[in-house]
């Protein structure tokens, strides 16, 4: 059975991240891909220009329609800018018994912030919903009011604080660290497990982060546990930058190529 997998977050237009790279990433994974828009952005490759939340209401209605007409297999949540957009998604998602993927989007790879400073509390309030959260180094600093980690020992302390924020699980994820691995830490109340890989060289890593979270949302919604979804996910995701040379998009940071394996090469005549 393909799995229905539920993306709220905001749009980008440029494709990379956002909405759109939760669609091709659910649909890179085999899952069917549906969206609820939270906010719209201008931006690009190079950087954010403007975003512009939608309405709450309006958030809640794209939801409950959802909800009344198709089964959920699997939530994934993105960029939801401000407090009340939180507070509307939490009111809209009530009683939903799948499996909640938050990704805790805060700043752009650009340094641009996406999520306003004061709606981290209400983020933060919005943690005990989730079945994991997948926090950078940066973000999983902001929501802890601390330090960045700058090594495993740090990451390992820092995805147990978050732990007693309330989520199931935290997929702490370490590419901030540097050097030539790219270490990913998943933290569940039973223990905690390293997801090792090799850090692939080149600037095309915009909307790696919304992809990993809806790549182990898809896996979630297959019905494969923890933390095997999760190496899944992080595959998928290497695999994308891996590929990220064929395509040709922006002059920045450019997006991942989602479906290297499925592209067909198109005769031009």
């Amino acid at each position: 059975m393909i799995p229905n997998i539920l993306s709220i977050a905001g749009s980008d237009p440029s494709g990379g991240a956002g909405i759109q790279a939760d669609i091709k990433a659910i649909s890179a994974n085999g899952g069917y891909a549906m969206a609820a828009l939270a906010a719209l952005t201008a931006q690009n490759t190079r950087g954010v220009r403007a975003v512009d939340p939608v309405r709450p209401a309006m958030i809640r209605d794209q939801i409950a329609m959802i909800r009344e007409d198709i089964r959920i297999d699997a939530v994934k949540i993105g960029m939801l800018g401000a407090g009340d957009v939180v507070e509307a998604v939490a009111d809209a998602l009530n009683g939903l018994t799948a499996p909640v993927v938050l990704d805790p989007v805060m700043v752009a790879k650009s340094g641009d912030r996406l999520l306003q400073a004061g709606a981290v509390a209400a983020l933060r309030a919005f943690l005990p919903c989730a079945t994991v959260i997948t926090p950078n180094l940066p973000e999983a600093a902001d929501l802890l009011g601390c330090q960045e980690a700058a090594c495993r020992e740090d990451m390992q302390d820092q995805a147990r604080a978050l732990l007693d924020l309330g989520p199931s699980a935290v997929l702490l994820k370490g590419g901030h660290l540097g050097g030539a691995g790219s270490p990913d830490l998943l933290a569940e109340r039973g223990g905690l497990h390293w997801i090792d890989g090799p850090r692939h060289a080149g600037k095309n890593t915009h909307g790696t982060g919304c992809s990993l979270s809806s790549a182990l949302a898809t896996w979630l919604g297959h019905g494969v546990p923890l933390p095997e979804a999760a190496r899944r996910a992080k595959a998928h995701v290497a695999a994308a930058i891996a590929a990220s040379g064929e395509l040709s998009v922006g002059h920045g940071h450019g997006p991942i190529h989602h479906f290297h394996v499925s592209t067909t090469k198109v005769r031009l005549t």
